[in-house]
């Protein structure tokens, strides 16, 4: 199992923007097979960060998920929501693997 962690920067002014995205988010990410952590919108500190965070089998399934995604109806429209909106400044994906406890399952040395 890895983790997707998606830090995206946004326009500050269209927080409510992002929170639309990220519902829409919450519908098509496990619809299309992969474990939906969360979405979170800025709070205290940072008024321009953001994060998505989901879990996937592999590499090879990320690839699948996200043939799955592009074809889907909502994640179709929630790409072009944010192209026509512009409130992602900037997105940046990262894939980590959890190799602490108490989550991690196995921990192997």
């Amino acid at each position: 199992m890895i983790t997707c962690f998606i830090r995206y920067h946004i326009d500050p002014t269209k927080r409510d923007a992002f929170v639309r995205y990220a519902e829409n988010w919450g519908k098509a990410i496990p619809r299309c097979g992969a474990d939906l952590v969360g979405y979170f919108a800025p709070h205290e500190g940072s008024s321009t960060l953001a994060y998505g965070v989901y879990n996937i089998e592999s590499l090879a399934a990320y690839e699948d998920y996200r043939n799955r995604l592009a074809a889907d109806p909502l994640g179709q429209e929630n790409y072009q929501f944010a192209m026509r909106e512009k409130f992602l400044l900037r997105e940046d994906r990262t894939f980590l693997k959890l190799v602490s406890a108490p989550h991690a399952p196995f921990l192997t040395s």
